[in-house]
């Protein structure tokens, strides 16, 4: 994902409150309003956590981001 604006558009997706993180709540409901309801709790909560570098238990943007370049 090279486009910064397209990052913060699926970001949006998955920020549910819009408060700049991702719980890992938010992160399983996104996931199955894509169409992937196989994500569970604990699933979502492993995502986050390897996006986690300051290990909040949260995703910001920026960690998103740095997981997406590579």
């Amino acid at each position: 994902m090279a486009d910064i604006e397209q990052a913060r558009a699926t970001f949006a997706k998955f920020d549910a409150d819009g408060d700049g993180l991702v719980t890992p709540d938010e992160f399983k409901h996104a996931m199955a309003e894509m169409g992937d309801h196989l994500v569970t709790g604990p699933m979502a909560e492993a995502v986050i956590k390897a996006k986690d570098s300051d290990d909040d238990g949260l995703m910001s943007f920026d960690e998103f981001w740095t997981s997406a370049q590579g």
